[in-house]
This record gives C-alpha cells, structure tokens and sequence, in this order.
C-alpha cells in the first residue's frame, strides 16, 4: 500500500465522522427543498479550495436543484464522483447522529448510511484527487437531492457521456469471507403502476350492478405476483407491494390503484410483467404503466483487471460484487467505460430506526476507495 494511500485515507477518516454528523443533523426527506439545500450547503463547505460550483436541475419537480462540483487538472482522465443527499425518513420519525449505546463502534442516525456516510467519503476522495491534478482532466462530484423517490428519468447521464468512469458510493459491503466488496453489477428497476376504474354500487342492495375495482386489482396482483421469476434468465422479481381502493364499507370500489416493484437484468424484461396483466377484470378496466424505469448496469468485465489492480494497491483483496437495489451508478453504465458502485461505508439497517455505519470501516473504506480510483486513472491513461 503506498504512502499516499495510507495518509490520504487517514486525513479522510480524521473529519469522517465530524463531517457525518453534520451532515445527518440535517433532516432531508425527498422532496423538502429547503432541508436539501442546507445540506447541500454543508457539502459545498466540505469541498476543496478551487472547486467549482454549478446548481443544475433535478430530474424531480419540486425538489432543490443538484449540485455539481469540478475540479480541473492537466491529465487526461475524466471521473465523475456520485452520491445523494435525501432519505427515506420524515421529519418526525428523524434521528441525530449520535453514538450507538448498545453496540461500541457504531454510530445510528438517519440516512447514515443511505448514503450520507458515502456523500462524506466522496468528498474527501475528491479532495483528495485535487492534490494530484497531473493524473486526470476533470473530477466532478454529483450530488442529487431526489434518488430515494424519483420515478420519472435521470437528468445527468448526457452530461457525464464520454467520462472515464463513474464512481458511486452508496454503502459498502463484506463478502462471507469478510473481504472487501464493490458493486459492479445491479438490477434494472421499474415501478409498476395500475389504475383501476370500475363502477360504484351499493354493496347490500346492488352489490351486482356494480364493477368492483378492489377484485380487478387483486387480480392484477396475482398476475404480476405470477410473473416472479428470481432463478429464471432474467432474475425477474415481480412483487406487488401498495395497493389502495375504495372509500367506504358499503360501497363496491369504484377506483384504486396498484403498486408493484419490479426488477431484472434487463429493463425490457419489465415489459413482460405490464403485458400480463389484464386490460378488463369483472367490467373494471385497468391502466398499466412502468412510472420508474431505471437501468441495469454490468460492468464485470471492465471492472475485472480494474479491481485486481485495486487489490494489488490496497494490498488485500477487493471482490466484485451484485445488488438487486438500483442506485444512480445504473444511469451511468452504458456511457463510461468503468463504473462501480458500492464505495462507501460499512453499516446497516438503512430506512429504518437504528441505521447505522462503521465507524472503523470510514477509513478502511476510503482506502478501498483511492484503490479503485488509483487503479481507474491508471486504466483510463492507459486507454487514452
């Protein structure tokens, strides 16, 4: 491991969880423009001397434009650094960051490691790339205010064509041996929506005279629900997960809608679950429609001598690794010659009371991370 590893990583972990603390403190549910910005601001602090700052749009409506930050230099490669600041957890349900009481090490707090902790380690590797302008053109770092809710397309991934290589760090993982992991290979995601438009009766005196949307999108349902595939060439899960209708006990439903969340290798593969479902159950008519169609990504091959050069850097094994879960990295797959995911802390329980991170891995993490990256520049100078 060299010097500039082991020091670049210890300087990162010195203001790791400082940095995570403020960032955290700051609740930022999808969608509350405000708290983004302040977080956002936070960020902007964080970054180093010379940087650029550019706010562009986001690809949801109402929510706080993204931020992008560059710094040049006089190499040849081009990165982009990836991460996002909302969460999943409202006002009212959100946790500082703190300690964790029960278990030493660990320190809980909402949306610490989906992906704060990640947005901390990508700006100290951006920091740290700033000392070392000889080895590449431009290193940007995006971060998006709308990952966790968005539902329509992405807004970046033109801007980014023709770039090296996409780094993202949504939160890192051990493989059963405890090596070190990174993702390089994920599921396309589609959330699948259907509306149902029936006919409203009285459920004791005309129960018959009515169209009962509640049983068309049960049936609907059942036929995504047929539809789960996980063994199959695609690896196609289909689970229906929201469903909503009716308004009152003795009224036959008249509308409702259905939620499903649907993922595959490929994203045509979704195309097979909207034709199974029904467009007519018991006189109801149903609509469905994809409302979130996000990329698979697989960079196997690219990654592979990439990541064995890595592990030679960091001395100590670097696994490449799948997820089903869709991250931002997705929108970048087919545009950069390198993209990995999975770049940032250890931790746990993300969405939910008592997420956490590592607070050992952040500096185990970051060296991961200048590994990869150290080994992507290499690449790119190469291939240039």
């Amino acid at each position: 491991m060299s010097d500039w590893l082991t020091l670049t990583a210890a300087r990162i972990a010195a203001t790791a969880t400082d940095d995570l603390r403020a960032l955290v403190d700051v609740s930022s549910p999808s969608g509350d423009a405000a708290a983004a910005e302040a977080v956002i601001a936070l960020a902007i602090e964080r970054l180093p001397p010379g940087a650029s700052i550019e706010r562009v749009p986001c690809s949801s409506a109402g929510h706080a434009d993204d931020l992008i930050a560059r710094v040049r230099g006089t190499g040849a490669a081009r990165i982009v650094l990836v991460g996002h600041v909302d969460t999943v957890v409202a006002h009212e349900h959100h946790a500082p960051l703190i300690a964790d009481p029960a278990v030493p090490g660990r320190v809980v707090g909402s949306g610490s490691i989906d992906m704060k902790g990640g947005d901390v380690l990508a700006l100290g590797v951006l920091r740290a790339l700033a000392g070392r302008p000889q080895d590449f053109a431009e290193a940007a770092l995006l971060l998006v205010t709308d990952e966790e809710w968005r539902l329509g397309g992405f807004a970046h991934t033109a801007r980014f064509a023709g770039f090296d290589a996409c780094l993202c760090f949504e939160a890192g993982e051990l493989d059963a041996e405890g090596h070190d992991a990174v993702i390089v290979k994920r599921k396309a995601a589609g959330t699948v929506r259907v509306v149902a438009t029936g006919r409203s009766a009285h459920s004791g005196a005309n129960p018959d005279g009515g169209a009962n949307a509640l049983l068309a999108l049960a049936a609907a349902a059942q036929a995504v629900a047929a539809c789960h595939d996980p063994q199959g060439a695609d690896h196609l899960t289909a689970v229906p997960t929201v469903m909503s209708a009716g308004g009152a006990f003795n009224v036959v439903p008249a509308a409702g809608e259905l939620i499903c969340d649907v993922r595959a290798d490929r994203l045509g593969a979704i195309d097979r679950v909207l034709a199974a479902i029904p467009a007519e159950v018991g006189g109801a008519t149903l609509v469905a429609e994809n409302q979130r169609a996000w990329p698979g990504m697989d960079h196997r091959a690219s990654m592979a001598p990439v990541l064995a050069d890595a592990a030679r850097r960091l001395g100590a094994p670097i696994v490449a690794g799948e997820r089903g879960g869709a991250s931002d990295a997705s929108h970048f797959g087919d545009v950069v010659p390198f993209c990995v995911d999975g770049l940032g802390p250890l931790g746990g329980l993300a969405h939910a009371p008592g997420e956490y991170v590592v607070e050992g891995s952040l500096e185990r993490r970051a060296k991961v991370a200048l590994a990869v990256l150290e080994a992507i520049l290499a690449a790119a100078s190469v291939d240039a």
